[in-house]
């Protein structure tokens, strides 16, 4: 994983001291909350519904034993004992005092990490696939390019202030699992023509009131242009981008409303002003950044391990374990391992500092001390043998982590909610506590299969509801939590956005739809094989609306 060099050192020290004095203002009365917040907002600090947030970057969801032991100690000496991983690859802490913010960030400096650009309008924290440098279908390892970028945008004097918050995702495998076409800018890894790297470049996605899915603007971009036109689109955004309305200011209504040819146009005339001159990327610099990220010493091994399968024979919790939660590894004999953060009638993505530490041991032991954090809230273990799956699993037994439900309707994504969110509409964590107890047998989990529930406590869609096989929106209606449901999205490489079926349904209601739809899918899927977006896909919204709502 990259490491700091002086100038990262003296940047992010620079950053703290003077966010520690902003903190010692506003204490003194001598900032009010107006002129604090926007200062606040630049070092990842909310102002929430009962405390301060405060959202501490992972960038591209890597990071390593010694890190998560550190957010393991910070939940505990700073919050109340846990952390909750987010959808951006990022842990938010619910409850730290004003006071110790600075303490925070100063221990944050200790390990390499930081909470700048986690919030405010500005470059967002660059998420990845949480696979990436392990899995068997990668063209390449993406983080090489996300730190690049990291390192391009940070504090980037021209796009500080941009009309709205600018969030950029990048996968290095045809199967997308960074959600890149719901991104503002979305990079996916290719092989041109003469076998050199390069993206295919998304622009305009992102989901919030008005969900769209990004609009493809380049078949093939050199690995020497990503910043010079990752630049033109800043630039053309924050040309043109709406400050008038900040409902309509994200890049994606600037794709509507001028037009997806007018837009490239603007874009590749912008580029080839700039496309020579310093933001080239000289090949010498992409190995330098490339080296940091090197895979571990991995040995080929057998892919067929005696123990794993006789203990999957006798053990139908681990089996559920290996069928679920492994990802293929490019290097035979080894797997990726998803530690769900999605325990049976648990908060999705929430890890206490016990666990963190665990996580951390399991990373060193058995991972060559390298973590994962994925958009879908779970962790993942990325260089694992197979022969250690019964070790790793029997450790997860012990401290309650061992949930064998990755991928199905019981790894639900889930926002925090109206239990924290200062915006807010409804709750999000009890429906899915609830969704996730109705539906928690393991025999039931396998006999549904894949299914993607996901949970938005406001229009904001931090949950990604919009891109759920199943979304599920909160909403007030009358003093009253309501849940709105749509089908049919999907956020991998055929994403689409999920179809609103019909009114509403009271947070009494809403765990019994779902079972209908889950019911109705069962009923008419064609084979076992067939997954409910499949089947969604195949024959539309109507016996799901019937199902529902009855006939009109």
């Amino acid at each position: 994983m990259y490491r700091y060099d002086e100038f990262d050192h003296g940047f992010v020290t620079q950053r703290t001291e003077q966010f520690k004095d902003q903190v010692r203002r506003r204490l003194a009365g001598e900032l009010t909350e107006e002129e604090f917040k926007p200062l606040r907002l630049m070092n990842g600090l909310y102002l929430q519904l009962h405390a301060y947030m405060l959202r501490v970057a992972i960038p591209y969801g890597t990071l390593n034993g010694r890190q998560m032991r550190k957010l393991a100690h910070i939940a505990r000496t700073y919050d109340r004992g846990y952390g909750h991983f987010t959808t951006r690859q990022n842990i938010q802490f619910n409850w730290p005092k004003l006071e110790d913010t600075p303490a925070i960030l100063e221990e944050l400096a200790e390990v390499e990490m930081h909470a700048i650009q986690t919030s405010g309008n500005c470059i967002r924290n660059v998420t990845a696939d949480h696979f990436a440098g392990a899995a068997a279908d990668e063209i390449a390892d993406p983080r090489p390019y996300a730190e690049i970028l990291r390192q391009w945008s940070s504090l980037h004097p021209e796009f500080s202030f941009l009309p709205r918050k600018f969030k950029i995702a990048i996968t290095g495998a045809p199967h997308d699992r960074a959600a890149v076409q719901v991104h503002d800018i979305g990079l996916q890894l290719a092989r041109g023509e003469d076998g050199n790297i390069g993206f295919v470049v998304f622009v305009g996605g992102g989901l919030g009131r008005t969900p769209m899915i990004g609009r493809k603007v380049r078949d093939f971009l050199p690995e020497e242009d990503l910043l010079a036109y990752s630049e033109a689109i800043l630039r053309v955004y924050n040309r043109y981008g709406r400050r008038d309305n900040k409902y309509k200011a994200r890049i994606k209504i600037l794709v509507h409303e001028t037009g997806l040819e007018e837009l490239k146009a603007d874009i590749e005339a912008e580029f080839e002003k700039i496309r020579y001159g310093v933001l080239r990327l000289p090949d010498e610099e992409v190995r330098r950044i490339e080296a940091y990220f090197a895979p571990p010493p991995l040995e080929v091994l057998a892919v067929d391990d005696a123990a794993v399968e006789a203990r999957k024979a006798s053990d139908p919790a681990f089996a559920q374990f290996v069928a679920h939660n492994l990802n293929a590894h490019r290097v035979p004999g080894h797997t990726s391992v998803t530690i769900s953060m999605k325990p049976i009638g648990g908060i999705p993505g929430d890890a206490s500092d016990a666990q963190m530490d665990v996580m951390a041991d399991l990373a060193e032991r058995y991972a060559h001390d390298e973590i994962r954090i994925s958009h879908e809230q779970n962790v993942i273990l990325p260089h694992v043998k197979i022969a250690d799956l019964p070790a790793l699993f029997d450790d997860l037994v012990v401290n309650g982590m061992a949930e064998g439900n990755s991928g199905l309707i019981t790894d639900i994504i889930a926002c925090p909610g109206m239990d924290y969110c200062a915006l807010a509409t409804a709750r999000s964590i009890p429906v899915a506590q609830r969704i996730s107890e109705r539906f928690g047998g393991p025999d039931r989990q396998a006999e549904i299969g894949e299914l993607k529930i996901k949970i938005s406590g406001c229009i904001n869609a931090c949950g990604h509801h919009h891109v759920g096989h199943i979304g599920i929106l909160g909403l007030e209606k009358k003093g009253e939590e309501f849940y709105q449901i749509t089908l049919g999205g999907s956020a991998n490489e055929n994403s689409s956005i999920g179809e609103i079926v019909g009114r509403g349904f009271s947070s009494e209601e809403v765990v019994d739809a779902i079972e209908k739809l889950v019911d109705t899918y069962l009923g008419l899927r064609t084979a076992k094989e067939e997954t409910f977006l499949e089947a969604y896909r195949r024959i539309g919204e109507a016996p799901f609306k019937e199902a529902l709502y009855g006939t009109a």
